[in-house]
């Protein structure tokens, strides 16, 4: 068997059906849609997320992303952004079958970066925060709806970047002024918003956050099938709960090769801090295949167009290693 690689959603540049090209060329049995960025305010991991709010709306400040009371030139350029990628994605998809991965931006990340009309962040606000995460919730139902649609031989796997998560446990969110910091909100009240908008999907569900600390308790009891993290800030504290989690059928998306310009080592290299791991673990080597995808540590939007294709196509190598040489 071999073990799976994909990319985590950003690319440089702002060609829509190069990215495609680029992700689908890379990762055959694995694609992703694109995220571009580079383009501008709505090509963002955030802006492209609002765009999918379903009676809500959000507009550019120079302090960021705040709520608008009617849909404005910000949302509706992430909504065409978001057809052209999904355009070119289904031009280089023609045929296929198998997993695709689609992402977006996540409750508390949302909340924690969307400012109210005042300029705080909507984080502090325990009905709005609701608010948002039912409006993404019909969102991305008519999202993933259109994904199969456009590509029906697609296995969706809906991906959440949740990379402030941790910081919205902990009470580390900074306010507006930037002189203190909201208050954490209730593990229990962010488990189950969670686990409500993981329900929109009815097949895989990964949570991304590329900061340490990843609560991956938490995320494997909402529901989510697979976490994907930089394996770089992974420590041994962490071991139990990662343990737990593969044992318990979560896939670890292991973050392995850097996601800016930098040398490469063998494929077999970079998984070897995996394959350390499995053994601390004492977990079968036999289930790495089944247990690990290979991705790069974050997304690529900050890399050179041709280190981000050589990541790509050196992830694809070092799933290879690891699923031939597992011990």
């Amino acid at each position: 068997m071999t073990a799976g690689a994909t990319g985590i959603g950003s690319l440089p540049g702002g060609d829509a059906r190069e990215a495609a090209r680029t992700a689908t060329g890379s990762f055959e049995d694995f694609p992703y849609l694109p995220e571009l960025p580079a383009r501008g305010p709505g090509a963002d991991m955030i802006g492209r997320s609002l765009g999918l709010l379903v009676e809500m709306y959000a507009h550019v400040e120079p302090s960021g992303w705040r709520v608008s009371d009617r849909p404005g030139r910000d949302t509706r350029r992430a909504r065409s952004w978001l057809r052209e990628d999904l355009d070119a994605l289904e031009e280089f998809t023609q045929g296929y079958t198998g997993k695709l991965k689609v992402q977006a931006v996540g409750p508390w990340t949302l909340a924690a970066a969307l400012e109210l009309h005042g300029g705080e962040r909507m984080l502090q606000d325990a009905g709005a925060c609701r608010d948002l995460a039912g409006s993404l919730a019909e969102g991305l139902r008519e999202h993933l709806a259109d994904v199969r649609r456009r590509i029906p031989g697609a296995e969706v796997v809906l991906q959440f970047d949740e990379p402030s998560l941790t910081s919205v446990l902990l009470g580390r969110v900074r306010s507006a002024s930037g002189y203190r910091t909201y208050r954490a909100v209730d593990r229990q009240v962010v488990e189950g918003t969670l686990r409500d908008l993981f329900a929109v999907h009815d097949g895989e569900v990964v949570v991304h956050s590329c900061a340490p600390e990843v609560p991956f308790a938490l995320l494997r009891r909402a529901g989510a099938t697979g976490v994907s993290f930089d394996f770089s800030l992974l420590t041994e504290r962490e071991d139990d709960a990662v343990g737990e989690a593969v044992e318990g059928g979560t896939k670890l998306f292991a973050g392995v090769v850097p996601g800016t310009d930098g040398p490469l080592s063998d494929p077999g290299g970079s998984v070897m801090g995996v394959r350390k791991l499995w053994r601390r673990l004492g977990l079968a080597p036999g289930a790495l295949a089944e247990s690990v995808v290979v991705t790069p540590s974050c997304g690529l939007a900050g890399a050179s167009p041709a280190y981000a294709r050589a990541v790509q196509a050196h992830c694809v190598r070092a799933a290879r290693s690891l699923a031939d040489n597992p011990e």
